[in-house]
């Protein structure tokens, strides 16, 4: 069970995170030089059309009076009305926000899969030394793979598997075989990095004295691995796999351009381009949020797996 100091904590770390998040997400309009409202209605807009924007985003109000207005907007679910297609924001957030999350999983589980199934079996077969040609390979294969950019492979794997090979499409959602290659340029990467912390752990849990008594038993080696060591491997695993899937958020930006995908990335780069603030405003929130949740995911994760971890000790 997890204390009620920890959860009091760390429930009170994730509350001012999310106003530092609010609070940045409300200067942004105020910090972008010269008037948002101008830039995004374009400089034909007549005077009148400007100010009566102005007025219905209220952005004439006082600063303080515009803050508390934007937070109880919030608290209502109100994200505002797009400057550019007059739609309200988060009924776009509610048709782009489902396309999203189904890169996203499918991502996520083939990252974790990739992860683990390679560290388990690259530490299993270089352990002690064994096999260092396959230990330099597996070691440079994965440094490279986990350096490419994600937009990067995503070009290539477009280039070899659309365009060269004909087997998969180039960009848009239309059927199963649209998601193989935006899922595998986002799962690839971070489960390189990832497999080479769960071998590392791995490595270092199976010199541990329960595993000796587990193998002093005869058990079959897949006991061993899996029920044995792989558990008391997760920690750092769990850890690592946290701030990937955040980051999995931010790369699925790109991504989703890459390949056109009708999800939230492209709206934020398209509002971004057309300086449409109240929707560039509450893109930020979900994706922040996001982040918040699964960092607050995780740690809760890793406290209730292990007690002694320096995350609920803190």
């Amino acid at each position: 069970m997890l204390s009620s100091t920890f959860l009091t904590r760390r429930i009170g770390r994730l509350l001012v995170s999310v106003w530092v998040l609010v609070s940045a997400s409300f200067a942004m309009i105020h910090l972008v030089p010269g008037d948002p409202v101008r830039s995004a209605l374009g400089l034909t807009a007549s005077p009148e059309v400007v100010e009566a924007r102005r007025e219905a985003l209220g952005l004439n109000n006082s600063l303080p009076t515009q803050y508390v207005d934007y937070l109880r907007s919030l608290l209502h679910g109100d994200f505002g009305t797009s400057i550019v297609s007059n739609l309200p924001v988060s009924q776009v957030i509610q048709e782009r926000l489902p396309a999203s999350l189904q890169l996203a999983v499918p991502a996520f589980v083939v990252l974790m899969v990739l992860a683990v199934v390679l560290g388990v079996v690259t530490a299993v077969l270089t352990r002690g030394g064994r096999r260092p040609g396959l230990h330099l390979g597996y070691t440079a294969a994965s440094t490279i793979l986990g350096a490419i950019p994600d937009f990067i492979l995503a070009v290539v794997l477009v280039a070899v598997f659309a365009v060269g090979l004909g087997w998969l499409p180039v960009a848009g959602r239309d059927g199963i075989s649209s998601f193989i290659l935006p899922v595998l340029t986002l799962s690839l990467g971070a489960a390189a990095v990832l497999s080479r912390v769960v071998r590392a752990e791995l490595l270092s849990v199976l010199d541990n004295d329960f595993v000796r008594t587990a193998k002093s038993k005869r058990l079959p080696a897949r006991i061993v691995y899996l029920r044995h060591a792989l558990p008391n491997a997760l920690t750092a695993t769990l850890t690592i796999g946290g701030l990937l899937l955040a980051g999995l958020a931010a790369g699925m930006v790109l991504v989703e351009n890459v390949f056109q995908w009708p999800g939230m990335g492209t709206v934020l780069v398209q509002s971004i381009q057309q300086k449409d603030y109240p929707m560039v405003q509450a893109l930020v929130l979900v994706y922040g949020g996001l982040t918040l949740t699964i960092n607050l995911c995780v740690d809760l994760l890793l406290a209730f797996l292990d007690p002694r971890s320096t995350v609920k000790a803190s």
